[in-house]
């Protein structure tokens, strides 16, 4: 895999929420080599503090030169991230880890939940361009409400393929959980489940395709220090007893390789 590290400018950043953040970065040599499910990793300070670079999904790259992160503000890091400004430079590392396999029979079912809608966009681009004279991809949106949700929401209804949504407080689309959404579908069993999101959410995901027999994988969330292998840091404990590694043998896997403790 390519990886580069370089200072890149930031291009734009706009505040989705009061929390939420997304960022277009100018780098061809990333733009050009990404594949959905992967990450890139951003140093958010110039000083020592925060130490270690924070892990990012690619939200999409653009023939431009261009692809984009979205985050919540939840510490330090993010905080100093959210208050870059447009033109300032920042160091990035990526395009790290292994991504989605893109899978041409079948359907293809999109499962995001929070803050894991994020490289589901980018995937859900390449699949329309990947089997443009196929059956679109269906895709499943959960958030806490409809604040969260809605600003990438718009995004994928830009694309044309059907979204179902649903949020905690009901303030958009169903009211309960995205897996409801999911178990109301009944996909040919051919079929390509893919998801991100909380991990309890991902095992509800992982337990209903094993209950139909349906492929999924699962773009598993997790704190990393390095991205690339070298710290064992992220672990991902498996079926066969083994432990895999967030950075480096993911961050997709597929999920009956997960051994899924909550």
């Amino acid at each position: 895999m390519n990886q580069i590290q370089e200072k890149v400018q930031l291009i734009r950043s706009e505040r989705l929420t009061a929390d939420i953040f997304r960022l277009t970065l100018a780098s061809q040599a990333i733009a050009a080599s990404a594949a959905p499910g992967q990450f890139v990793m951003v140093r958010t300070g110039t000083a020592h503090d925060p130490l270690l670079r924070r892990p990012f999904s690619i939200y999409q790259t653009s023939s431009d030169g261009t692809f984009q992160i979205v985050f919540k503000v939840i510490g330090r890091g993010t905080t100093l991230l959210a208050h870059c400004r447009e033109g300032e430079e920042l160091s990035v590392l990526g395009p790290l880890g292994r991504g989605y396999r893109l899978e041409q029979k079948g359907q293809n079912i999109l499962v995001g939940g929070g803050m894991g809608i994020a490289p589901m966009l980018f995937l859900a681009k390449r699949l329309l361009k990947k089997t443009a004279l196929q059956e679109p991809p269906q895709v499943l949106l959960g958030a806490r409400n409809k604040e969260e949700l809605q600003p990438m929401l718009v995004d994928f209804q830009a694309l044309g393929v059907r979204v179902l949504t649903a949020t905690d407080d009901g303030s958009l689309g169903h009211h309960g959980l995205v897996t409801d959404r999911l178990r109301k579908l009944h996909p040919a069993p051919e079929s390509m489940v893919y998801c991100c999101g909380p991990k309890p959410m991902m095992a509800a995901v992982a337990m209903i395709c094993r209950e139909r027999s349906l492929a999924c994988q699962v773009s598993v969330e997790t704190a990393m220090a390095c991205g690339m292998g070298a710290c064992l840091g992220c672990t991902i404990p498996l079926q066969d007893g083994s432990y895999g590694h967030a950075c480096s043998d993911g961050p997709v896997f597929d999920a009956e390789r997960i051994l899924w403790t909550l």
